[in-house]
């Protein structure tokens, strides 16, 4: 029943994964201006009060997935699909028409509650997806991310020029299509003898962690995950400052570069990941997308010259077979009435990783490119994540070695 759900639900998860990524991407270009306008302060004071409301997105993500993917095991999971878009909808609303700072932080909150959304959408893939094609359908899905990070921004910009509200008003309207879409074409993939009761102790990040130890490779695997995503977060919050410290690029420049990553992304996770999977198989996919990414930051980390720097990006770009294939071996591991708290509980580890990560990386490049720098050295944060990614592959290798 669940596997005929068809193309029109993966199509709907598609979409739903994109317009997160689009909603959250298509107000970073006017938000500096739109926070200049409510505050009356330059760019620099209002740049610590988009710090804060990033992390209360971010918070609120990590607090709200395993809630979201529990909710997902008990009702179903076209009930919270369908009821976070409608929530985003009138989120971005809200924001669109904020008139103070707090309102601003209400709409941020809500946004972080909605977007938890991921959850229930990737636990909806593992019902409907054969195991043997879960690593596909994970790519696909994350391709999204890749799509939805290189329209987000560009059509931020262009639409901003309406307006430092229009964004949101335009975010509001897709998060709207996407809800009457799969009003119509969202089955509900998991039967109601597969459900399970809703416990409050299981649906937070703790209590997620705590159930799965049943499972101790999948927890073993959580960890790689953390470790891996953590390293990601390299490129979202220090490419724009490092691109500018080590070659002087121009904001033309990383928009280009930016929009590089996202084509290579959305052709590793939408296209290559379930062909090599077949011929190879999830742990081996793993390994070649570590390895990839791990030459791509150390090309980054010791780069002098902007083509070297796009050649370390591409040799990099098969990293976007990692997660999926991380996340099929894992769901392969739970029964079906977990795969909501699966999803949850790594939803609840990525969120994590954008708290932690940003700080982290944001102090390296600060520290080792300053004037006072012990070492000049501005691909420090590269170069870390080049480590963390090889602690993860040690990780999953040492798991999965009797496989």
């Amino acid at each position: 029943m669940a596997r005929q759900a068809g193309k029109h639900a993966l199509t709907f998860i598609f979409f739903t994964v994109l317009i997160d990524t689009i909603g959250f991407g298509v107000v970073m270009p006017v938000m500096p201006k739109l926070l200049m306008s409510m505050t009356g302060e330059n760019a620099a004071d209002v740049t610590l009060i988009a710090g804060f409301l990033l992390t209360t997105y971010a918070a609120l993500q990590f607090v709200c997935g395993p809630i979201m993917g529990n909710l997902g095991d008990r009702f179903g999971r076209r009930p919270v699909l369908l009821g976070s878009l409608a929530a985003f909808s009138l989120d971005y609303l809200l924001m669109g028409f904020a008139p103070t700072i707090g309102w601003l932080f209400l709409g941020r909150a809500v946004a972080g509650v909605a977007g938890a959304v991921y959850s229930p959408a990737m636990a909806y893939i593992a019902d409907v997806s054969p195991p043997e094609k879960r690593a596909q359908s994970f790519g696909i899905v994350g391709a999204a991310f890749g799509v939805g990070f290189i329209l987000g921004p560009a059509l931020g910009g262009v639409i901003g020029e309406l307006g430092p509200r229009a964004p949101f008003f335009v975010a509001s309207a897709l998060a709207l299509l996407n809800f009457a879409y799969g009003m119509f074409v969202l089955p509900e993939s998991l039967p109601a003898d597969h459900r399970r009761t809703f416990e409050w102790k299981r649906a937070n990040p703790l209590g997620t962690l705590m159930a799965l130890r049943r499972y101790p490779a999948v927890i073993s695997l959580v960890g790689a995950v953390f470790l891996w995503q953590l390293g990601h977060q390299v490129y979202p919050s220090t490419w724009s400052f490092f691109a500018k410290i080590r070659f002087n690029w121009s904001e033309a420049q990383i928009g280009l570069s930016l929009a590089f990553v996202g084509v290579l992304m959305a052709i590793t996770q939408g296209y290559l990941t379930g062909k090599i999977v077949r011929r190879r198989g999830e742990q081996r996919t793993i390994v070649l997308g570590v390895c990839s990414g791990v030459e791509g930051t150390l090309g980054l980390a010791f780069a002098t010259q902007s083509w070297i720097a796009f050649v370390a990006m591409a040799l990099g770009g098969l990293q976007g077979l990692t997660y999926p294939s991380m996340n099929a071996i894992m769901s392969k591991k739970v029964p079906p009435n977990e795969q909501g708290e699966l999803q949850g509980g790594l939803a609840s580890m990525m969120s994590l990783t954008t708290i932690l990560g940003p700080l982290l990386m944001t102090q390296i490049l600060g520290r080792f490119s300053g004037a006072g720098a012990p070492i000049y050295f501005p691909g420090a944060a590269f170069l870390l994540a080049a480590i963390l990614a090889t602690l993860s592959l040690l990780i999953v290798l040492r798991s999965l070695a009797p496989a």
